[in-house]
């Protein structure tokens, strides 16, 4: 019950998993994750299929589960914005084979609400920054793609 009031299901205790929307099932799944205390938690673009608005709820439940236990987090997402909201650190992985070409650390204060944290100046001036080296890859993956 701790776990279902933590994720934000209280009174949906007794639904079934069709009965509940995308979001809700996202959070059995927050809950199923950390439920267990991990050390390390591997995250492979959880929230992808997600909408916006139901994303950006998920990414501030996954951060208050993560103030909570401070589990480390590896976090794979192809969403900038979303990285930097959520991490300590971002690496920017080459196009192929991936390798780090580089890493940023991400000096934003902490409790982080990402609907709002993206206004933040520092934010804007770190996406900027990372997008601008992200960018290089981007183009090189096109391009094979294109040529390939």
């Amino acid at each position: 019950m701790d776990w279902i009031s933590r994720v934000g299901l209280g009174g949906f205790e007794n639904h079934y998993p069709h009965q509940l929307s995308g979001g809700m099932r996202k959070r059995v799944a927050l809950a199923q994750t950390f439920i267990n205390k991990p050390e390390i938690l591997l995250m492979d673009e959880p929230f992808s299929a997600l909408d916006v608005q139901t994303r950006i709820l998920m990414q501030d439940e996954l951060l208050k589960l993560w103030s909570q236990d401070k589990a480390c987090v590896v976090f794979v997402t192809h969403d900038l914005d979303e990285a930097i909201a959520l991490a300590d650190k971002v690496y920017v992985l080459t196009s192929g084979p991936a390798t780090v070409k580089s890493s940023y650390t991400i000096d934003l204060p902490r409790p982080r609400i990402t609907s709002e944290i993206r206004y933040d100046e520092k934010f804007i001036a770190l996406s900027k920054l990372i997008w601008n080296d992200l960018r290089e890859e981007v183009q090189r993956s096109h391009n094979v793609r294109r040529n390939g």
